[in-house]
């Protein structure tokens, strides 16, 4: 068990980091740009994480392939909404809005699943949206695409993760990431050709090449981390990255979160946290982690 949380900090940790180098890279590269190669180093390192009994070259052997095609174009126009949060808005402000992700499955869950959701959840999702305001202050603060493109992003990665529920013991991981990383390829790449293209140089091919690495080391770490421990035993490590947001940010970026900020990351965290108490939902035997990556 402590092997299991402790790689699924590690996991987090490199999330982060990859989101911390795509930060970095804005205003040098367009979004698109950005995510083709990010997608396109990830895809090369995941390569060489393929599941025991699973074959890349059956990828496209699917059960229901319009739900995991849809499942992956989510991932993917998360992925995009993303990278433009990051790079145009403080670390803790894009996490404050992508953690009310796990509220609203507990919303899109009642009305596509039609679980039955108690009181102490529904008192979750309303701290959560809470917190969030205590982070980004509309009314008292200017918002800007940035925050609508972290808030869509949230609510594209809940839409992933009830997606990701209906297909847990059906279809297989490589079929997953495959369409996934493919269809971004494709995707990233049509739009960064369609915009404006820069050739990187060989440094920030480097840093690049980081993001993509760091993302696919959080993928790897992630399912290390599943090994040893059950979902819901690792699911509270994903808060983690609210303390790697504020490090981050004031280290690198010269973002420095005020008490109020403090507080409402810290209202997001515990309203999530008590989501992930409450989370009732099975499949079979299989406990969904509602905290799981749905973008690379």
């Amino acid at each position: 068990m402590p092997n299991g949380i402790l790689l699924a900090l590690i996991a987090y940790a490199s999330y982060s980091g990859s989101d911390a180098v795509i930060k970095s890279l804005g205003g040098q590269f367009t979004v698109f740009e950005i995510g083709f190669f990010v997608t396109l180093f990830a895809g090369f390192f995941l390569f060489f994480t393929r599941p025991t009994g699973e074959r890349w070259r059956n990828f496209w052997r699917m059960k229901r392939p319009w739900a995991v095609q849809a499942r992956a174009w989510a991932g993917i126009a998360s992925g995009v909404l993303s990278v433009y949060a990051f790079t145009h808005i403080p670390l803790a402000e894009v996490y404050a809005l992508i953690f009310l992700a796990p509220l609203l499955v507990t919303i899109l869950s009642t009305v596509i699943l039609k679980e039955k959701v108690g009181p102490w959840r529904w008192l979750a999702v309303v701290a959560g949206f809470a917190g969030v305001m205590l982070v980004v202050r509309p009314g008292f603060r200017e918002l800007n695409l940035g925050h609508l493109a972290a808030f869509v992003n949230a609510f594209l990665a809940a839409a992933s993760v009830i997606l990701l529920r209906s297909l847990a013991q059906q279809e297989k991981r490589t079929s997953m990431l495959g369409v996934l990383v493919g269809y971004g390829l494709l995707f990233n790449g049509a739009g960064a050709a369609a915009t404006s293209f820069t050739l990187p140089n060989a440094m920030e091919f480097v840093w690049l090449a980081m993001a993509g690495a760091f993302t696919a080391g959080g993928q790897f770490m992630q399912l290390l981390a599943a090994k040893y421990a059950p979902a819901n035993r690792i699911a509270p490590t994903h808060y983690s990255q609210i303390v790697w947001a504020v490090i981050l940010g004031a280290l690198f970026f010269q973002e420095y979160p005020d008490w109020l900020t403090l507080v409402g990351l810290a209202v997001v965290g515990g309203s999530g946290l008590l989501t992930m108490v409450r989370e009732k939902v099975r499949l079979g035997t299989v406990r969904w982690n509602p905290f799981a990556r749905t973008r690379l």
